[in-house]
């Protein structure tokens, strides 16, 4: 019942075209990608209690307010990260009401409604987080969902781009699919490690002397070392991913999503190597963030094109030969 009216009410919006259901999708991914920056920046400024208390800043009002205890810059930047969850939350609507009124098929639907409730569960997050004074662990379950939306978003935008009316069609072997899969599990244990490194490391989002952020109490050089490794090994996969393909012949579009994967990931340690040398700096950890975001989603769209849907036309009858 609920359903019908809700569906009747999304029958009144105008018929989206593909190419607006795929820029929605789009700002969907940037959306996602870029949240898990402007947190990252709020973490390296230290404003990670700039407002203290959640879902309100303060008690009593939704919005920063002059206070002896906390500087107005920590306030804005927390704040400025609150409000660009309204951005994400925007997206997110549009994406569904997008795919909805289209009549897409029930998968792209699935999808879809993946973005607002990821969106709701990491504005849980987000207050545990605030709530229990930015425990290390709650602030690396954060980032990781982060980075499953910033997947799913891409998958999201891929499968908007297949028609409806069509069967899926593999366009590599399936062992190659499975090692793209393995790489996936090597990102995830790469973004894991990485953020046990931000749990020990000196960015802990605020600087009390009263109440200091409890941190990982783990060497941050062990543990530097073990996410190093884990780059090597997602990146070592990568590239055994890469003879494979080029063994089996690929199409242009997975070609360049590969080597643009490739170029990512390599930034992504350089600039890993230069934030060891030069003991973090804050600048790079957003840098870093981003990075992540961008492998992330550069792994997710290599995937995605591994398998795509295609019409299938039926063969034209052959034509009739004269009697003699």
């Amino acid at each position: 019942m609920l359903s019908r009216a809700f569906m009747r009410l999304v029958d009144l919006l105008p018929l989206p075209s593909l190419r607006v259901q795929r820029i929605i999708a789009f700002l969907v991914i940037l959306s996602q990608a870029g949240i898990s920056v402007t947190g990252a920046v709020v973490r390296v400024t230290a404003s990670g209690l700039g407002c203290p208390t959640w879902p309100q800043c303060f008690p009593g009002s939704f919005t920063p307010l002059p206070h002896a205890a906390v500087p107005v810059w920590h306030q804005t930047v927390e704040f400025t990260n609150r409000m660009f969850t309204f951005g994400v939350t925007l997206f997110a609507a549009l994406v569904v009401l997008a795919v909805l009124r289209a009549r897409r098929r029930r998968e792209v639907v699935a999808y879809a409604w993946m973005m607002p409730g990821g969106t709701v569960l990491q504005a849980v997050i987000g207050g545990i987080t605030v709530r229990t004074g930015l425990l290390w662990w709650t602030v690396s379950i954060h980032l990781l969902v982060s980075m499953l939306m910033v997947w799913l978003a891409v998958l999201l935008f891929a499968k908007i781009g297949e028609p409806d009316d069509a069967v899926a069609a593999p366009r590599v072997p399936a062992p190659l699919r499975w090692l793209t899969g393995l790489s996936a599990l090597a990102l995830t244990a790469t973004l894991i490690a990485g953020t046990l490194v931000t749990g020990a490391g000196p960015h802990a989002g605020d600087q009390s002397v009263t109440k200091p952020v409890v941190r990982l109490k783990i060497e941050i050089v062990t543990l530097v070392h073990a996410h190093a490794e884990m780059l090597v090994a997602y990146l070592a996969l990568l590239i055994g991913l890469g003879f494979a393909l080029a063994t089996v012949g690929m199409t242009r579009a997975l070609r360049n999503r590969y080597l643009v994967l490739i170029v990512l990931v390599c930034a992504q340690g350089l600039v890993g190597i230069v934030q060891y040398f030069t003991h973090v700096p804050a600048a790079l950890v957003a840098v870093h963030v981003g990075g992540a975001a961008a492998c992330t989603a550069a792994t997710a769209a290599l995937w995605a094109a591994m398998r795509t849907r295609e019409r299938i036309t039926a063969d034209a009858p052959a034509p009739a030969t004269q009697a003699a």
